[in-house]
């Protein structure tokens, strides 16, 4: 199944550059920010990583087997009319690693051309950022779902960029043979199965322990791993123990405390008030750390996440 005509329409609207088959990339808020303004995402703050020449870069962007209602994607029935089968992933042909990563740096590149005459665009800046030194998988649908993604993983670092894979934790079996990212996050949705139902509308059965068996997994994998809570006020962010429990079998290097931003198709499911302030966020986190002994280390306040790591 290639990606339907009207739902490509839609992403080439909303600024997607449509890569091949089922591929995708889009310019991050926080690269534009970085060129524009000289501000950067706290990921460049914490973890050291360029945001000006940061891909933003999605294998199968309408491919998901959740659909979780903060997610800014849009999902099969969120509009009338626009329906497709989002799980499993079947494309009529599965897209070669290195060609598609070529393709997605070359595209980055047309995106972010505008800037190059932009005034408050540093010149020697845009050159650097049209070279991406990281990669974010990331951007929309399940990562895990695209058959070769340690093959992309091991390309990615071929061409020199540290790659940040983000996935939802359903696919353990995939993550147990992955060549490893550079940083590796699970977004943990709820502190227990019946929020993670309401919140994710999984499209599988057994997605709960499926989450719980790749925390367990977490502690093998030998690269930096990340905790990611996308917190929402009336939904998941609560029973900070519960999360607690579930966090300490995981091990991770840090933990993502994150506002639920009221942004993209999320804002037909949920309401501006949802979005929890960055005082709801600090005092969820510290509680979380004492829960877990980890320290309360930085904060960001544009992003609205605070980060936790070990002591």
């Amino acid at each position: 199944m290639l990606i339907p005509e009207n739902v490509r329409k839609i992403l080439i609207s909303q600024q997607y550059r449509i890569v091949g088959l089922h591929s995708a990339v889009k310019i991050c808020h926080w690269t534009k920010k970085s060129l524009t303004e000289n501000k950067v995402c706290y990921k460049e703050k914490w973890y050291g990583i360029k945001s000006h020449r940061c891909l933003q870069f999605s294998p199968n962007v309408i491919w998901c087997d959740h659909h979780c209602l903060w997610c800014w994607r849009i999902q099969s029935g969120d509009r009338a009319n626009l329906v497709w089968k989002e799980f499993p992933f079947e494309p009529e042909k599965i897209d070669e690693p290195k060609e598609v990563l070529i393709q997605a740096i070359e595209a980055r590149k047309e995106l972010l051309s505008g800037f190059k005459g932009n005034p408050k665009v540093d010149r020697q800046k845009w050159e650097e950022a049209i070279k991406p030194t990281s990669i974010a998988i990331s951007l929309s649908g399940e990562p895990c779902l695209y058959p070769k993604l340690s093959e992309l993983i091991e390309e990615s670092h071929k061409l020199g960029m540290k790659t940040f894979l983000v996935t939802n934790g359903t696919l353990p079996e995939v993550l147990e043979k992955l060549s490893l990212p550079w940083q590796l996050y699970i977004t943990l949705p709820a502190p227990d199965e019946e929020t993670y139902l309401k919140a994710c509308r999984p499209l599988i059965k057994d997605g709960w322990e499926r989450i719980n068996k790749s925390l367990e997994l977490f502690p093998s994998l030998d690269c930096r791993k990340v905790i990611r809570l996308t917190l929402v006020k009336g939904l998941n962010l609560k029973n900070p123990e519960k999360y607690a429990d579930l966090i300490l079998k995981a091990e991770p290097d840090f933990i993502e405390a994150k506002s639920y931003m009221h942004v993209g198709e999320s804002q037909k499911r949920l309401k501006k008030e949802n979005m929890p302030s960055m005082e709801d966020i600090r005092i969820f986190a510290k509680r979380l750390a004492e829960l877990i002994g980890y320290e309360y280390k930085d904060e960001d306040l544009a992003s609205r996440v605070a980060l936790l790591t070990r002591k």
